[in-house]
């Protein structure tokens, strides 16, 4: 779950809507969940404290982070541990599971810049 520190009803949000929608759809109890604060590049803006930030986690059993995906700052570190969370968590890496665990960090061979369509 993300919200924007800079706008309270991204926040509010959180409880009133996306958790209720998570508990509701997740397929299994033992669901990895992650709580990320963004926007942190504008400080003088911030309306949400990281405090509450910390506090809502506690509550709903989340992990935390706070980040800025303009800046990237803690971008990365925000996928790394979810992904280490979930490759800890052997429900989530069960039997069953093991085609999904073998393709997270299978390396796409590297495209020829010639022809790639990306950016």
């Amino acid at each position: 779950m993300v919200y924007d520190v800079t706008r309270r009803e991204t926040f509010t949000n959180l409880s009133d809507i996306w958790a209720k929608e998570i508990d509701m759809h997740s397929t299994n109890q033992d669901c990895i969940k992650m709580l990320v604060g963004n926007k942190v590049d504008k400080e003088s803006e911030r309306v949400v404290t990281k405090k509450e930030g910390i506090e809502f986690a506690r509550e709903y059993g989340c992990l935390f982070i706070e980040c800025s995906a303009k800046t990237r700052v803690n971008v990365e570190q925000c996928f790394e541990e979810l992904v280490l969370k979930i490759l800890d968590t052997p429900s989530l890496t069960a039997e069953g599971s093991t085609a999904v665990k073998r393709n997270i960090f299978r390396q796409k061979p590297a495209a020829d810049a010639s022809t790639s369509a990306c950016c």
